[in-house]
């Protein structure tokens, strides 16, 4: 059997960071456990990765990329309603569902991780634009955006409202309500 390639190695020690940070912070994981969890040598991955915050980087720019991508295919499918109240849930959904790696990306870069701050806010800029575009396209420009900057920091808002695991919050419920006002606003 061939080794795996270094692309499917340096997904497979994303991959395990990712599963080890569903229940421990980053501090917490050592780069052992990564390999462990990975299923590879320690030199194997000090090969790919000097330090956890560079596999933290990776994880980011994966992640944000895989969201721009998927936008992109949704917002641009001609066979589905993607109209204002639909790209906004849309949105929203993406963002709350990807709340694991979310949160750990923001919390180090809160804390100081400037390389990953700066990572993120110029993936989340850059998306801002793409989605103030896409809602120009289907509303007032006026409003896109307040609009497009909304769905961005109610997202955040929820991630966070999730990871503190807010009994006092239903999300589903949420955004069903802010689906059916944005709806009834677009119709008037």
């Amino acid at each position: 059997m061939a080794a795996p390639r270094k692309e499917n190695i340096k997904d497979m020690i994303m991959d395990a960071t990712e599963k080890l940070l569903d229940s421990q912070s980053l501090d917490d994981i050592s780069l052992a456990q990564i390999a462990t969890e990975a299923g590879i040598s320690k030199g194997t991955l000090y090969y790919h990765y000097k330090t956890k915050e560079d596999i933290l980087l990776a994880i980011a720019d994966r992640h944000l990329e895989e969201q721009l991508d998927d936008f992109l295919i949704w917002v641009d499918n001609k066979n589905k309603n993607t109209s204002l109240h639909r790209l906004m849930k849309y949105v929203i959904e993406y963002n709350v569902n990807g709340a694991g790696p979310r949160i750990h990306l923001i919390y180090n870069a809160c804390l100081g991780n400037e390389d990953l701050r700066e990572k993120i806010l110029e993936r989340y800029n850059k998306f801002q634009k793409l989605l103030k575009e896409k809602i120009e396209e289907r509303a007032d420009p006026q409003y896109a955006d307040f609009l497009a900057w909304t769905a961005l920091l109610v997202s955040d808002g929820l991630i966070l409202q999730t990871g503190m695991k807010n009994p006092n919050i239903d999300f589903e419920d949420y955004v069903r309500h802010t689906d059916e006002i944005l709806k009834a606003l677009s119709e008037n």
